[in-house]
């Protein structure tokens, strides 16, 4: 008998990769692998259904591969210490979780020696993007499948080739879809397709369930979270769900991004991430204390690079490594707690409390007192700032603002 191929199928139990299990065993006879990468997403329920299910529709083998806190440990705390929010707004939840996925996906593969690898996303979006290309740098010349992509193929076509092979789990189209990891959830479809509108208290999740204030105190350690509320965190994924509790049970964190996509069509999509939300404030507020004009200043050059770079599926890059390396040296003296205030709905950063706290300095209080200069030298500096302006509308005075 002739050995089957292998076709390692980046699973996640929706319908697009429940269809291209079922398909791939009963209609090309691969030895199929359903692999499912967890970022934080998938509770052990959610886990076990999903290996029940991929059994059930031809596979081989199933694998759940937990990568929440490589995801942590070679993104996400950088993602931190660049304060990355794309076009000021949205945490890169999805995409940047994406990546991790593809890339895990692609290392089993390259461990059973896979023939084919196969993934869920259609041709309308930026999924397909970032799995084809962690697949064709990671598994060159392995054959890529994307059967909902190639065929075009529509929910209804799908559902009914599951049901006609005796499959037959609610994939009912849904008014919201969806995407849960560690870094946020991500909420597409109903009102958020209407851009008068935005997303009713319903569409979240996580609903408010917290009336009043509350004040949360997030520690830092060489930009890295540490603590929360005082308790010490050694595990900076269990440090970001505990921040992510607390501060869901307020609603804060909810938005809706705009931007423009790898394909170049503009989306839009709704989102809850209490926790990027908080950490990331609270961060930034900590690095106004204890870095220098400058470091802020090119931080948050390259934090924006970085996480344009994610978004659009170049986290391979070489560059990146580059980035990596100046944003972790940017951190070493980001130390501190910082308070936040939360309310329904919205927080507030209250202060810091830090070894490096640059606005204690010895040669000045803001606005009260001056030690480090007196009051000649004071207008001197200031005449010497003036000069460029000086000599330029000293031969062009017509061009002085409000010249009449």
């Amino acid at each position: 008998m002739n050995k089957k191929k292998i076709v390692v199928v980046a699973y996640s139990g929706g319908l697009d990769t429940s269809y291209a299990v079922m398909y791939l065993s009963h209609e090309k006879d691969y030895e199929v692998h359903a692999v499912c990468a967890d970022t934080g997403g998938f509770s052990p329920e959610q886990l076990k259904t999903n290996e029940k299910n991929a059994y059930q529709l031809g596979a081989t083998r199933f694998a759940a591969i937990d990568i929440t806190r490589e995801y942590y440990a070679r993104s996400l705390k950088y993602m931190i210490f660049g304060n990355v929010l794309r076009n000021g707004t949205y945490p890169i939840s999805v995409s940047s979780e994406r990546l991790f996925q593809a890339m895990a996906v692609a290392r089993y593969a390259q461990q059973v020696g896979a023939d084919a690898i196969a993934h869920g996303s259609t041709g309308a979006g930026n999924d397909q993007v970032r799995f084809d290309m962690v697949f064709l740098v990671m598994c060159p010349g392995m054959e890529i499948i994307t059967l909902t992509r190639d065929g075009n193929l529509s929910r209804q076509e799908e559902v009914a080739y599951l049901n006609a092979h005796g499959f037959s789990a609610d994939f009912a189209k849904m008014k919201y879809s969806y995407n849960v990891g560690l870094w946020g959830t991500s909420i597409c479809g109903g009102e958020i397709l209407d851009s008068k509108q935005g997303l009713p208290e319903s569409a979240y999740l996580k609903q408010v369930r917290k009336t009043g204030s509350e004040q949360l105190e997030i520690g830092f350690d060489h930009g890295e979270i540490s603590s929360v509320n005082s308790k010490a965190y050694s595990d900076k994924v269990a440090a970001i769900q505990a921040v992510e509790q607390i501060g869901s049970a307020w609603g804060v964190g909810r938005d809706n991004h705009v931007g423009d996509t790898i394909i170049g069509i503009k989306g839009r999509v709704g989102f809850e991430a209490a926790a990027p939300m908080l950490i990331i404030v609270a961060h930034k507020y900590l690095e106004k204390f204890t870095l220098s004009k400058w470091q802020q200043y090119w931080k948050d050059q390259v934090g924006t690079w970085y996480g344009m770079f994610l978004h659009e599926s170049q986290y391979m890059e070489p560059v990146m490594r580059d980035i990596e390396a100046l944003l972790e040296s940017s951190q070493r003296n980001v130390t501190g707690t910082v308070t936040l205030e939360l309310k329904p709905c919205s927080f507030s950063t209250v202060g810091v409390d830090s070894p490096n706290d640059l606005v204690k300095s010895k040669l000045g209080e803001y606005g009260e007192t001056q030690k480090g200069w007196n009051a000649e030298e004071a207008k001197g500096f200031i005449k010497l700032m003036s000069t460029p302006m000086r000599v330029y509308y000293g031969n062009h005075p017509q061009e002085l603002p409000f010249h009449e």
